[in-house]
Parts: structure tokens; sequence; C-alpha cells
């Protein structure tokens, strides 16, 4: 019966929901859905009918204690990256259509407004979203309220918490920005079930600094500092070569950090057609072979000591399944929401579980990173 209701969600979605919300200007469909899920969580009748629609639970094959990660166990290797939002509002909602974990946010140590309107443009011929919001959120003062409650009321849901710098001039100078993210860090603990520091967020005032070795040194020698409650995974930029994304990772790897999200917004828009006017940088498939790349990458060096969660262009099972065999332990949806709905969701938990059991995986774990050295040889050089 759920299988059923899944599969209708997702037909209608597609052909009959989604081509009435891309009559209507993105920025609006953001509020709407942010609404709507608050709406949804706040009443009992919504939140039963949501848990019971998209349930799907195969935890001898989806569920994984990662002893890296702090000894973390996770329902399945699904989550919803950062960005969707900011202010942690969805929890419960998340929680219900069987995301494993959640990154909220990127927060900062002040309210920030973002950048100017408009956030976002579709892209659906190249399955993206051209995103410029800017880091838009209420502040880690208030938003430590809302996740402290999300993390507390949460059975199943791990929930964490990207922080970020300010984007005003206040946190402009590298000093001012390491202490931004300290504040944040300091305001967290306790009230998560993990923490990711974004350093590659490109639509900001000043850019991203800490993607440089050095600077992203001192800011980590500073974060050590502060005591916090449960692992630290690093949200990377994607638009570095491989020897320069090397260079960071030799940094990480020195700290207190447990794993790394590969990886942010493309910036570079070669081989697309998209208006010189359109501000922001590019999610979803367009951002695929790279992430796929840096993650076959990093497993083969850095796999025995980061935790990686595998981000940007999965859309289907198989899409989910590639990204862990070259590597990623976890797997984070953004765009896919948009593009397929709430019931992508078990979707991609039932058709990895048969890809799984296809290949003769026990459970997910055993898959991991099991042709990233086959890929990472035959693979072009980015």
């Amino acid at each position: 019966m759920r299988w059923f209701l899944q599969k209708c969600a997702l037909f209608f979605y597609v052909r009959l929901v989604k081509p009435v919300l891309f009559r209507i200007l993105p920025d609006v469909i953001h509020e709407k859905m942010l609404t709507l899920s608050k709406f949804a969580s706040r009443h009992a009748l919504f939140r039963w009918f949501i848990r019971y629609s998209m349930k799907y639970d195969n935890q001898k094959v989806l569920a994984q204690k990662l002893d890296k990660f702090k000894g973390l166990k996770f329902d399945n290797p699904f989550g919803l990256g950062a960005g969707f939002d900011k202010n942690a509002v969805t929890a419960t909602a998340i929680e219900g259509i069987g995301f494993a974990y959640a990154a909220f946010g990127s927060t900062t140590a002040r309210f920030c407004p973002g950048n100017e309107r408009p956030w976002f443009h579709r892209l659906p011929e190249y399955k993206s979203l051209m995103v410029n919001v800017g880091l838009a959120n209420d502040g880690v003062d208030v938003v430590s309220k809302t996740i402290s409650n999300a993390h507390s009321s949460s059975t199943t849901l791990k929930v964490g918490q990207s922080i970020a710098r300010t984007n005003d001039a206040k946190a402009a100078d590298d000093a001012e920005g390491i202490e931004d993210y300290a504040h944040s860090l300091q305001k967290l603990f306790g009230k998560t079930a993990y923490i990711e520091i974004n350093i590659s967020c490109p639509n900001t005032f000043k850019g991203e600094p800490f993607t440089d070795p050095a600077r992203l040194d001192a800011l980590l020698t500073r974060l050590d500092a502060v005591e916090r409650s449960g692992p630290v995974t690093l949200k990377m930029p994607s638009d570095k070569t491989w020897e320069e994304f090397r260079e960071l990772l030799e940094v990480v790897v020195k700290h207190d950090v447990q794993g790394v999200t590969i990886s942010n917004l493309r910036k570079n828009r070669e081989n697309l057609e998209i208006p010189e006017e359109w501000k922001g940088n590019l999610s979803g498939a367009p951002t695929k072979d790279k992430s796929d790349y840096l993650v076959a990458k990093t497993f083969l060096e850095y796999g025995d000591r980061l935790v990686i969660t595998g981000l940007g262009g999965i859309f289907t099972p198989k899409d989910a399944y590639r990204k862990i065999k070259l590597g990623a332990s976890l797997v984070s949806i953004v765009s896919a929401l948009m593009f397929e709905g709430p019931a992508v969701v078990p979707y991609l938990k039932r058709g990895l579980v048969k890809l799984l059991k296809e290949d003769g995986f026990e459970n997910v774990r055993k898959a991991v990173g099991t042709a990233a050295t086959k890929y990472a040889q035959s693979s072009k050089e980015w």
C-alpha cells in the first residue's frame, strides 16, 4: 500500500504538480514550501499521514554506524543538504518523509538579510537551480533555539546545523570572520547531532577566503579550542583542481574534523547557456561529475580518516549508488526535492536496496568506495 502511494506521489508531482509550480517564481515557491512544511509539522493528522505514506525502513541493509563520525548511527544514507531551510523550521516534516539526517542552515553569527532578489533561477533543461541567496538567515542566537527543539524532539533524524561567516562588512577580515564562526559553534554546543562548517559559500560579500590552506588552518586552529558535542564536517568547494583540493584536505586532517561534504555549488558556467545577468551558482546535475571525481579521490587518500558526504546531482537510486561506490558513506539531496518531489526519498531508499542486493552487498557500508580505484584511474583530471 505504501509503495503504491509513493509511486502515485512521484507520478502526480512530476506530471501534474511540478508543471504548475514551475510557472511560479522560484523565490515564491521556496517560501511557500517552507510555510507548508511548518504547517504540516504542527498538525498531528498531517504528521501521521506524511510518516505513513513516506515510510520505508530496511535497517539491515541501509543503517550504518559511522565510527569515524564519533559513532553516530544513521538509519539510511540519505539526508537533506544545507540551503533548503536556513532557520531549521521544517525538521518534523523532513524527518517524516524519511531522511536520516539534515543539515539546516547555513546560519551565521548575526542576522543576515541575504543578497538582492531574485535568489533563485530555474534551469530545468539542466536539472539545476541557480542559487544566489547569500546566507539569508535569522542569526544563530535565534536559530539555536529552533535547532535545539528539533534535535531534542527528533526520534530518527540526526539534526545538523551548517554554520558560515556572516555575509556583511563586519566579518570582512579573517580575524572577524574566524570569531564569527567561533561564536556560532559555541552557541550550538549540545543542540545538534553534528555541525557542518561551510567554508565554501560562493555568493557572499568576501567570497571564500577560508578555501586557502593557510587561512583554513587559522580558522580550524581557533575552532579546535571550541567545545563541541558531536562530530564536525567541512563543506568543501567544488571549483578546485585535485591538487588544490588535496592541499585543503591536508589541513583538515590535522584538526578536530571528522568529515567532509563534497561539494558546494558550481561556479563554472562553461558549456551552459545561461543569461549573463543571472547572478548565482549552480546546483543539481551540473555539479555531479566534479563531485564524483572529488569524492573518489578523497576516499582513496583520506577515507581512513574522514567520513565523506556526497552532494551534487543525485536524482535517482543509480546516482546515489554511484556516489556511495565512489566513497560517500552519506548522500545529500536538495535539488531533487524540487524536480522530483518529497516522494523521491522513499524512491531512493527502495532503489538503493535493490541495487545493493543485485551486487551482493549485505549492507550499504560494504559498498562504500568499492569503485573508487577503477574510477579514479579511468576518469579525466579536473
